[in-house]
């Protein structure tokens, strides 16, 4: 996170989504041709059982096409296979914002957060991914990567995906906690363009990388990156729902003399929230960025508590000192009538080791089948800190309290209320050493395949 992270609100044109649809449709007809030349394929449908095998004895008793949540994945007699998914996450909301001047909370009451397509494709130890979100237009491209797993617990990764840094980032936002991840995201990379391997035991996992810029606005433009995570479960139950967690990363980031200056920003957690509380604006003479990131979670049943620190430190040339800002959160939640979130320890590719995943909504609970679905209540507590010698950039606390239902298994609705202090407000707001207040109530109608 060299530059401040800026969040497009463009609609998503109706040529792109048919483009969309149209794939997934050509993938379907696909199947329905294989079908018609007599080979022996049925298309397994979201409604019917599910099976949980693993690995390739799972592949090899599953019908050759599914159509299910995951999407359209297609079985192939050498072993590989090929999905094609994808996610739609509309937001909405009202915000009220205690300063005079500020202007409206929201420049919108509802827009299009993500409207991603997805491919993957695996073949003998390789997986290849690509994701594309079409309401991006400053950093479309998401994951675009080739992995090699032929070597025992070993994942070798290259390419755009996420730097191995913070658990909260590391977690898919299409199972995210919350509407957006905490303050304290502001520190963290994100996705970038480079190499990473990584590699796991039963209650262990360590991945380390090199990366460069983001691959849709220059692998060259960012500087070089060397970003490393580790994680530790002392306890681990044999279902991997019972859990504690513990992490600690660490990121240093040498930035070039043609590298653009840095800045950092982040918003009350709500995306249609109409500019940052707090933001440094552009560090001049930035030379490096160093990040060192902490991390814990347990997990006991339906019921978790997650929790992070960060601190980031710039330094600068020409004899300057260097800056220290800081940022962490600190939740709770609990699933009703339901166990906890899975805990993973190796992803299929890239650096997502050691994450929690997300909710099942078993058959009987599903609204189409007659049962309520899931619900998740959740509360968390951040806090950013961006003031550091002559940088001004704001303090800002954050309450966030939230409910997830899931209906089905790729339908969720999240409800989220935060209240935002920022003391003091960002330089850039004009409103000198006073603070900032905001009410905001956001939602969010989400659909994933």
């Amino acid at each position: 996170m060299s530059s401040p992270r800026r969040w497009s609100r463009s609609p998503v044109s109706a040529p792109i989504l048919a483009l969309s649809l149209a794939c997934l449709g050509g993938t379907a007809a696909i199947a329905e041709e294989r079908l018609v030349k007599g080979e022996p394929r049925r298309i397994e449908k979201a409604g019917e059982p599910k099976r949980e095998p693993s690995g390739a004895k799972a592949d090899a008793d599953k019908p050759p096409i599914t159509l299910d949540e995951k999407g359209i994945t297609a079985r192939f007699e050498d072993g590989s296979k090929f999905r094609i998914g994808g996610r739609l996450q509309g937001d909405f909301g009202a915000g009220r914002v205690q300063q005079r001047g500020f202007g409206p909370a929201f420049e919108e009451p509802a827009a299009i957060r993500r409207a991603w397509i997805e491919t993957y494709y695996s073949l003998k130890g390789f997986e290849f991914a690509f994701q594309y979100d079409f309401n991006e237009p400053r950093v479309p491209v998401s994951d675009a990567i080739v992995a090699y797993k032929g070597f025992k617990d070993v994942i070798i990764t290259h390419g755009n995906f996420k730097e191995p840094f913070s658990l909260d980032q590391l977690i898919s936002d299409n199972i995210s906690q919350f509407t957006e991840r905490s303050q304290a995201d502001a520190f963290a990379p994100a996705r970038n363009f480079g190499t990473a391997i990584g590699t796991h035991g039963t209650n262990w996992t360590a991945v380390t990388g090199v990366f460069g810029g983001n691959i849709s606005t220059g692998i060259q433009n960012n500087g070089i990156a060397s970003t490393t995570r580790v994680t530790y479960t002392p306890w681990l139950s044999e279902n991997r729902n019972d859990v504690v967690h513990l992490g600690l990363a660490g990121s240093y980031r040498s930035l070039g003399d043609d590298t653009s200056s840095p800045g950092l920003s982040s918003r009350s957690e709500a995306f249609l929230f109409a500019r940052p509380l707090v933001d440094t604006r552009t560090i001049r003479n930035a030379t490096a960025i160093g990040r060192v990131g902490f991390e814990a979670a347990w997990q006991q049943g339906p019921f978790r508590l997650q929790g992070e620190y960060i601190l980031t430190n710039i330094e600068r040339r020409d004899g300057r000192p260097p800056l220290f800002f800081q940022g962490g959160y600190i939740q709770a939640s609990v699933v009703l009538d339901r166990k906890g979130r899975p805990y993973r320890v190796a992803p299929t590719y890239g650096s997502e080791y050691g994450v929690f995943t997300g909710i099942t909504v078993e058959e009987g609970q599903r609204v189409s089948r007659g049962g309520t679905g899931v619900f998740e209540l959740g509360l968390r507590y951040s806090a950013i800190d961006l003031e550091s010698r002559e940088i001004r950039g704001g303090i800002e606390h954050d309450f966030t309290a939230g409910v997830n239902w899931y209906p089905e298994p790729n339908i969720r609705f999240v409800f989220d209320y935060i209240r935002s202090h920022a003391e003091p407000s960002a330089a850039a707001l004009n409103f000198g050493r006073r603070t900032v207040d905001a009410d905001v109530f956001i939602g969010r109608a989400q659909l994933y395949w």
